[in-house]
């Protein structure tokens, strides 16, 4: 013990004696030694126990937070999570699912996936997954997700209640690669125009978007609008594939620069399949990173209209280091940047800059939502598109060629709390878990329901009353203001459940107002082709 208490008093003498005097008598102490021996010293002699592996976590957190708003340090389940949505499939067991009353629903069993070749329905309730309760005991999503997906190849057994069935339904049902999609929607719009929503740039993003290019060519399309409203981006590679359905071969669709490397340059490959034919895309200011890549190629080559808020604004590129431990830094190692040269990378001072973190909500505040005047530009940062040399600005965003903006006539504080307690969605599951059969046969196809369902008075005064078991005291004033978003709302609710995402929006767009805007453009030329004029 003594031996242990000397060389203990021995390491903080001797560190005192280093830091005291480092450069002249021990030039060779990097900052690399002084981080190990600051960790080293906390763990012997901090008072109170301490975990080192939580240390050197919090030490590598800060650090990045010194440097900028998006290198981050994630561990290995922070990991998973962060880069299954990119790698385009997971394994579980098929289902999309969701949480009514602390019960858990299944919507949809995917096609061709584990959950449907053993024979569960949507509106299934799973009670629990092997010995694990799931249903009754106030689970949370993450909670619930971890019990149903695993390894390819494992199996989980399922007890299900079914509507029409006395007893549980025993399900054993053996676990696979379920893919993520990144298109949540694509129909034509009318004869000649089609629209295509995009969520992510994953891995298989592209594959996705050419069948659904495709399918929309083989139905008449003629022009094209493209949705990345709340599209948080994804891989820069990805948003490149997609420019080039739309540019010519060799034309640059992105740069990055940083400051050991020359620029790199990425190029459209071969003449695109959709060189001809109007183009919109509709963004707002939840799109961001990648999206801005795809908006920001369309508008400096003059291909496209954009339409909408001024996009996020993040021109960094991350590198991701992954450790042993499945942990991973994802690290700033460059700059990119529009064909004309814009860095569309907003300002920030460090990784925990206060203002750019509410810089959405301060954007609100300033009335930028609202009109487009409340935008100032930096004069230095002016450039011209490529083609027909119109004005744009770097320096925070691609800046719509027509703004629009938000629409709040629907909102009000009771749509509001209705909202924050999930009562809309609690009514359309109820409603189609207790109709779903003459539903399905009523309305055999997302058009049918479309032109002929119409959400009765009586699902709008379930929704009072829901509201009001969860304490939504009832405002006749305020629902009657609300009463057409709401109404349409859960017409889209029961048309997802019914048949699939793309449903919802193809009920839901027609109540938005970026999305009316870029059907007026796509269909009247003369507007079109005056957004697109060259400047004089």
């Amino acid at each position: 013990m003594k031996r242990l208490i000397f060389s203990l008093v021995t390491l903080a003498a001797a560190t005192v004696a280093m830091t005291a005097d480092n450069e002249d008598k021990f030039p060779q102490f990097t900052p690399d030694m002084k981080l190990r021996q600051a960790e080293m010293l906390v763990e012997r002699f901090y008072v109170d126990p301490v975990n080192g592996d939580s240390l050197v976590e919090q030490a590598i957190k800060s650090m990045l937070k010194t440097l900028d708003p998006h290198s981050l340090y994630t561990n290995a389940e922070e990991t998973r999570e962060l880069t299954e949505p990119l790698q385009g499939n997971f394994s579980g067991i098929g289902i999309q699912y969701n949480m009514l009353n602390d019960t858990l629903y299944v919507i949809q069993t995917i096609a061709g996936g584990p959950s449907e070749r053993v024979g569960m329905l949507a509106g299934d309730r799973i009670l629990a997954a092997g010995d694990t309760i799931l249903s009754g005991v106030n689970r949370s999503r993450n909670e619930v997700t971890k019990f149903l997906r695993g390894p390819k190849g494992t199996t989980v057994d399922v007890t299900v209640m079914r509507n029409g069935v006395a007893n549980p339904i025993e399900f054993s049902i053996t676990r696979d690669d379920i893919p993520l999609y990144s298109i949540d929607a694509s129909y034509m719009i009318d004869k000649e125009n089609g629209y295509i929503r995009i969520s992510r740039f994953a891995e298989d993003t592209d594959d996705e978007f050419s069948d659904a290019l495709s399918e929309l060519k083989s139905k008449g399309m003629k022009n094209l609008i493209i949705d990345l409203q709340h599209n948080g981006g994804g891989y820069m590679a990805t948003a490149a594939e997609l420019a080039g359905h739309f540019l010519k071969n060799g034309d640059i669709i992105v740069y990055t620069n940083s400051k050991d490397s020359i620029p790199n340059y990425l190029r459209a490959r071969g003449n695109g399949d959709f060189g001809k034919g109007r183009v919109v895309v509709m963004v707002n200011q939840y799109s961001a990173s990648a999206s801005e890549i795809l908006s920001g190629a369309i508008q400096d080559y003059d291909r496209g209209v954009i339409v909408g808020l001024r996009t996020f604004g993040k021109g960094l590129v991350q590198r991701p280091f992954t450790f042993p431990d499945g942990s991973m830094i994802r690290l700033t190692t460059s700059r990119y940047y529009t064909p004309s040269g814009r860095s569309i990378q907003k300002p920030y001072n460090s990784g925990d800059d206060k203002d750019y973190s509410t810089d959405i909500l301060n954007r609100y505040r300033h009335g930028e939502l609202s009109s487009s005047d409340s935008i100032k530009f930096d004069p230095s940062l002016l450039f011209h598109t490529l083609n027909n040399h119109r004005p744009v600005y770097g320096g925070g965003g691609i800046m719509p060629d027509r703004f629009v903006p938000i629409d709040t006539t629907f909102y009000t504080d009771y749509y509001r709390d209705l909202l924050a307690k999930g009562i809309f969605n609690k009514v359309a599951m109820t409603y189609v878990d207790r109709n779903r059969e003459s539903l399905k046969a009523s309305y055999r196809d997302i058009d049918t329901f479309d032109a002929r369902f119409s959400t009765s008075p009586e699902l709008m005064d379930n929704i009072v009353a829901e509201g009001a078991k969860e304490g939504v005291e009832a405002n006749p004033e305020q629902l009657e203001i609300s009463r057409q978003y709401i109404s349409t709302l859960i017409k889209a609710l029961i048309a997802r459940d019914l048949f699939d995402t793309g449903a919802y929006y193809k009920v839901m767009n027609p109540l938005n107002p970026i999305y009316r805007e870029a059907v007026e453009i796509i269909t009247t030329p003369d507007t079109y082709n005056a957004l697109l004029a060259p400047a004089r």
